[in-house]
């Protein structure tokens, strides 16, 4: 059985961001989004309650080391300048924010990944068996997917190329996450893919992947929304790339091959049932 994960990342950014989101899911593939728990804009009501909610483990200086990006705070692991204990209680508070909300998370995960590097993971982990939360994301691309996921034309080959860099980089930092996850006894899915195509989907891209879907569970990150007047003013790349997102995941024709082919599409509650 093909069964596929669309998660829609950076639900709480901005009011354009939650719209997309949104839409996504009631016109579109989407069926699971990742919250930005210190997000500026607040969810829409239930629709955590109807996705799979996963909480996104932004790090932000609320603390007295400020923290940083993913590269930052792996440079800072390395030099031994990273204090863990800082890192969980951050963690722990969103999560802890997040339920007080009325929200119980179906998966972890970290903007921007953050949660896959060393010594975070086991935070992460130990944070989901402390919270009952009962899966988490291993971001570890599959190099099949990533090339299926990377055809179309009208592509930064830059961005790709840097962001695939990336991509390698995490199979390499964390090429045991699924099996200490699994040590932990939290769910996860099999495949994962869109790290080097985040900001760069094409409607081709996706219809590869979806032919190229692998049996079992798969996870497909994405970015819908809308680069409303908030967003653009922020600190982030994608723009209006998340509405040509949008466009291809309401796509007509991609809803149809998702149902000729056969594809279950799940969220994360239905990852931890099955485990």
């Amino acid at each position: 059985m093909k069964n596929l994960i669309v998660n829609a990342d950076d639900l709480g950014w901005t009011e354009g961001v939650n719209r997309g989101i949104v839409e996504a899911f009631h016109g579109g593939i989407v069926t699971s989004t990742s919250l930005l728990a210190n997000g500026a804009e607040a969810p829409p009501n239930g629709l955590v309650y109807i996705l799979g909610a996963g909480f996104d483990t932004l790090i932000r200086d609320q603390y007295p080391t400020p923290f940083g990006g993913p590269e930052s705070l792996l440079l800072r692991r390395a030099r031994r300048g990273l204090a863990l204990a800082e890192v969980e209680i951050e963690w722990d508070a969103q999560i802890r924010k997040v339920r007080d909300a009325g929200i119980l998370p179906t998966h972890l995960d970290g903007h921007k990944h953050v949660h896959m590097l060393p010594g975070l993971f086991e935070i992460a982990l130990k944070l989901a068996k402390r919270h009952g939360i009962a899966a988490i994301r291993v971001s570890l691309e599959s190099s099949s997917l990533r090339a299926a996921l990377a055809s179309g034309a009208k592509q930064h080959a830059g961005v790709i190329m840097k962001q695939g860099v990336q991509a390698r980089g995490l199979k390499l930092l964390a090429r045991d996450a699924r099996e200490q996850a699994e040590r932990a006894g939290i769910s996860t899915a099999d495949y994962f893919c869109g790290i080097a195509q985040t900001g760069e989907l094409t409607r081709e891209g996706v219809e590869q992947f979806l032919k190229n879907l692998p049996d079992g569970t798969t996870e497909l990150i994405c970015h819908p929304g809308y680069a409303d007047d908030a967003l653009q003013k922020s600190a982030t790349r994608l723009q209006h790339s998340r509405q040509t997102e949008l466009q291809i995941l309401t796509d007509t024709g991609i809803r149809n091959l998702v149902a000729s082919l056969g594809i279950r599409l799940i969220d994360y509650g239905f990852v931890s049932q099955e485990a």
